[in-house]
């Protein structure tokens, strides 16, 4: 019987396939460009890949996939597609320059109706990888902006180097001084003036494939993500062909069509963050409800700015390793509430991979909660987004630490799954008897280690009471 192959088996090979198809791309590059057009253009190449990397992970941080896999699409889009692309084009270019006896005209043909097919469709197999093989990292939209932006990126840096370093033999065949050479403007142009032309086509592949992720209609999940390929298509070959509409072709579909889609997307990426947030808020205040999280923890975690303060005063006080472990549950809790919410949107996953997938999140959140509970609830205090009647500290600005003995724990094997959680009433009258000490927040005494899950070590899958149970 066919087994699926292990994660570790599908890294290796996809490790292999693009370090692969990177040797030959480079290769390619290098004796299209010769040595020093291959370095300028790597130089030159480099140099909007960080701020395109960053402003794609800004918008994923409310829910962040794990580097390595931003860093394989950023594999994908710079060395496999951009191979297929480069061999489809030529390939396609040739052919038709030899049916039609017009080399120009091949071109032409070339760059406005095969290249948009072949590159988008070579980018957004990115997509469908990380569908197919780490789908609980794929829950709407957002993930698919960020899958599809950062591919773009890789593809695009390979294309600036082959571009540029062309334009750098140009010119030293020519002997062209620098401003006005042919080198500078197309660094104008592919640079400066649009550096996110190819993560804006590759964008509308992946809001199309977010978009399918979570939609309950079969419909939608089949036509929605080639209706998001064939609008990156289109808006690739009006891109390319903007210079057949005359001299100034190309400044009147920058200027009517680039930018006001560039605007609308960079709406749409704000947009998106703020409704991960909210749906971060509204599912982890029923866990909070449940007793999983502490109240001041809800907020803390549906602010990026409060997020960020959590992990500094955690490495401040605990070294890296605490920052780490905080880091972690937050991207946790992130990724609990946006299953539930998907869920409770009748998603594709199946109510028992729901379970399976809380129970795992919930243990691991419940590891990590002795050291990031206090620095997020710390940096709610600090980032004022408890309400004054909160009693998270104290006037000197301490935070009441609970006794470990007092937090609650998974609940028990023998209750019943749609109860809150309850303390006995005599080990609840006993609690109250006993005093709460209070310490300075962060002050370190010790290693900072993971809380060890108290009660039981498996945790049963929170189904929280108030009729949220997932349809």
């Amino acid at each position: 019987m066919f087994t699926r192959p292990s994660g570790t088996v599908r890294t290796c090979v996809l490790l292999v396939l693009l370090a692969a198809t990177g040797i030959a791309i480079l290769e390619l590059v290098r004796e299209q460009t010769g040595t020093p057009g291959f370095f300028v253009g790597l130089g030159l190449a480099l140099l909007p890949v960080a701020p395109l990397m960053a402003a794609f992970r800004w918008l994923g941080r409310a829910a962040p996939a794990p580097w390595p896999q931003l860093l394989l699409c950023f594999g994908w889009g710079a060395c496999t597609a951009a191979l297929i692309a480069i061999l489809a084009n030529n390939f396609a270019t040739e052919w038709i320059a030899a049916a039609t006896a017009d080399p120009s005209g091949a071109d032409r043909l070339g760059s406005v109706a095969i290249a948009p097919v072949v590159e988008e469709s070579a980018k957004a197999a990115a997509l469908l990888l990380v569908f197919a093989f780490h789908r609980r990292h794929f829950t709407g939209p957002a993930d698919g902006f960020v899958v599809a932006g950062f591919t773009a990126t890789g593809f695009a840096f390979t294309e600036n180097i082959l571009y540029l370093g062309n334009a750098f033999v140009q010119d030293l065949a020519d002997g062209t001084g620098v401003l006005d050479s042919v080198t500078a403007a197309t660094f104008f142009v592919r640079v400066v003036l649009s550096p996110f032309a190819h993560p804006l086509f590759t964008v509308l592949s992946g809001l199309g494939a977010g978009a399918a992720a979570v939609s309950v209609r079969r419909s939608h999940r089949i036509c929605l993500p080639l209706l998001g390929l064939a609008a990156a298509m289109g808006m690739h070959a009006l891109w390319n062909g903007s210079s057949q509409f005359g001299d100034h072709g190309f400044y009147i579909v920058y200027a009517c069509v680039m930018v006001p889609a560039f605007g609308l997307l960079g709406w749409l990426a704000v947009r998106l963050r703020h409704r991960r947030l909210r749906a971060v808020a509204d599912e982890l205040a029923l866990y909070a409800a449940a007793g999983w999280l502490a109240p001041a923890e809800v907020p803390a975690l549906a602010s990026m700015p409060a997020r960020s303060l959590a992990r500094t005063l955690a490495r401040r006080s605990g070294g890296r390793a605490a920052g780490r472990a905080v880091a972690r549950y937050e991207a946790d809790a992130a990724a609990l509430a946006l299953l539930r919410n998907r869920a409770r949107r009748g998603g594709t996953p199946l109510k028992a991979d729901f379970a399976r997938r809380e129970k795992e999140l919930l243990h691991r959140l419940w590891q990590r909660r002795a050291t990031a509970g206090p620095a997020l609830a710390r940096a709610a205090v600090l980032e004022e987004l408890l309400p004054p009647w909160s009693h998270a500290s104290d006037p000197a600005g301490r935070v009441t630490v609970a006794d470990p003995s007092t937090v609650p724990g998974p609940r028990r094997e023998n209750a019943r799954q749609d109860e809150p959680l309850r303390e006995e009433p005599r080990q609840a009258e006993a609690r109250q008897d006993e005093p709460r000490r209070e310490e300075p927040f962060l002050r370190r005494s010790g290693p900072w280690t993971p809380a060890t899950p108290a009660g039981p070590p498996s945790i049963r899958p929170c189904v929280l009471p108030g009729g949220d149970g997932v349809r």
